[in-house]
């Protein structure tokens, strides 16, 4: 590649991050507005969740071509062509999280003249979900694989209030049945953030694929009956594993 090629491929890497980071701001912007229309009742924030999911779809077709043509102009390769492709990835990520943005301000319109008074974990998860998103976007401008493979604790995190929401939920309804509707409508809003957490991670994964070039599982932490997440040795080779400080494993393959 020619020098004025790698200046002007440099440049487009970069434009490239900068849309990715915006596409992103507008997800969690679209995020926080639907959680508040559900809060606060302020229906206006449903027209502005609408025009930001439209936003982030026009963002996630401008970044796809973007990505195409710059792998048609340069044909990238190693860790540059794994930057292209992790864009490309966390690209359908953000346009699903801006997709559950909208679904819950659908929702929001089971609730309006109705109080639910148990919705105090919903913000709680909102808040979390919200900051997942942000953690995940900063770890893939400073290429950091290290705080993007944390980012899966607070998942746990995550999924735990969706537990407690729904089964609290539940003995609600079985104490006041005439509320059925809004309570299901308040189990799927909490569904949707779970499901908005599980797409940042997905984010924090490629980062990881993208930072260090290898494929890494995080449901290795919890998948053996030890608890340590420990894979299982395959064929007649020695599987080396060594836990790190973070709580997830390193396999080293050994000849031998």
């Amino acid at each position: 590649m020619k020098m004025t090629s790698r200046v002007q491929f440099t440049h487009e890497l970069e434009s490239l991050d900068r849309e990715v980071e915006e596409m992103a701001g507008l997800a969690r912007s679209a995020i926080e507005k639907s959680v508040r229309l559900i809060v606060t009742g302020d229906y206006e924030l449903r027209d502005e969740v609408r025009r930001l999911d439209k936003e982030i779809y026009r963002y996630d077709n401008m970044i796809e071509k973007h990505c195409l043509d710059i792998i048609a102009l340069h044909t990238p390769v190693a860790g540059d062509l794994r930057n292209i492709s992790t864009c490309l990835k966390i690209i359908e990520d953000l346009n699903r999280i801006g997709r559950y943005a909208w679904d819950i301000a659908e929702v929001a319109e089971e609730f309006e003249g109705q109080k639910f008074k148990r919705m105090v974990n919903i913000p709680h998860m909102a808040d979390l979900v919200v900051g997942m998103v942000s953690d995940a976007i900063d770890c893939f401008v400073r290429r950091d694989a290290v705080e993007a493979r944390r980012m899966f604790d607070r998942d746990d995190e995550v999924d735990a209030l969706y537990d407690t929401v729904f089964r609290e939920t539940l003995t609600y309804l079985f104490e006041d049945p005439s509320r059925i509707t809004v309570g299901i409508q308040y189990i799927l809003v909490a569904r949707y953030l779970e499901r908005v957490a599980d797409h940042a991670c997905n984010i924090g994964e490629r980062v990881v694929f993208m930072v260090t070039g290898e494929r890494w599982d995080p449901t290795l932490r919890k998948r053996n009956g030890n608890g340590n997440g420990h894979a299982p040795v395959r064929g007649g080779s020695d599987l080396s594993e060594e836990l790190t400080e973070e709580g997830y494993n390193q396999h080293e393959l050994s000849e031998k």
